[in-house]
């Protein structure tokens, strides 16, 4: 081996270094195909809802009808994201036991602090809404699209830069769905569902495959 391939691998090698130790770079693409495939399971049991929903709609399913259905949805919601954050945390703590990375250093926290930002800030927006907009529940879809793009974007500096484009498709996805309200179940389930899955293929064979 020359001289200057030596060099070049010690740059390498450096590099590398300063990317690990700058970037988290132990999220799983795998985790992104199983929130995908939750939210497209999550966004089936809301449109089930929704369609008993307006089924008994002529049969005295007023007001306390119309509660009930939001009630089911934000509870379906909920279950839908702690089991997708439960099977990303897991996905990822392998990925990183695999790597011999650790998982909560310095970079994962500015990572978490980052994407929660605009998430915390785009819940509250939505509750806002909810409570005192209660008829404006067709644009808590595009919302969540739109707040969770420029989380992905706010955080993308600090782990892979591919993370950054999903958050433009996201926030474009949500802006689109503004301008067709009646489909926002459609477009949540094609933003959280089938782009996570595409995304998350794309980081497993990019990244994770072979390595």
């Amino acid at each position: 081996m020359s001289n200057q391939e030596e060099q070049l691998n010690t740059l390498k090698d450096i590099r590398q270094m300063m990317d690990r130790s700058s970037r988290f770079i132990s999220l799983s693409g795998l985790s992104g195909v199983f929130a995908g495939g939750i939210a497209l399971i999550g966004a089936y049991f809301a449109h089930e809802e929704i369609e008993k929903f307006f089924a008994k709609r002529g049969y005295s399913y007023g007001v306390e009808g119309e509660i009930d259905l939001e009630f089911n949805l934000i509870k379906l919601g909920l279950i839908v994201l702690f089991v997708a954050l439960a099977g990303g945390v897991l996905f990822t703590y392998r990925k990183s036991q695999q790597n011999n990375l650790p998982i909560w250093d310095k970079t994962s926290k500015a990572l978490l602090f980052n994407l929660m930002t605009p998430l915390v800030a785009g819940g509250l927006f939505i509750i806002a809404l909810l409570v005192n907009y209660p008829d404006t529940y067709s644009i808590i879809a595009p919302t969540c699209l739109i707040f969770y793009g420029l989380a992905l974007i706010n955080a993308s500096k600090y782990t892979f830069s591919d993370i950054r484009y999903l958050g433009y498709l996201e926030v474009i996805l949500g802006l689109i769905c503004m301008f067709y309200i009646g489909y926002d179940l459609l477009f949540w389930a094609f933003g959280f569902g089938v782009l996570h899955i595409i995304y998350g293929l794309v980081m497993y064979f990019k990244y994770e495959r072979g390595a």
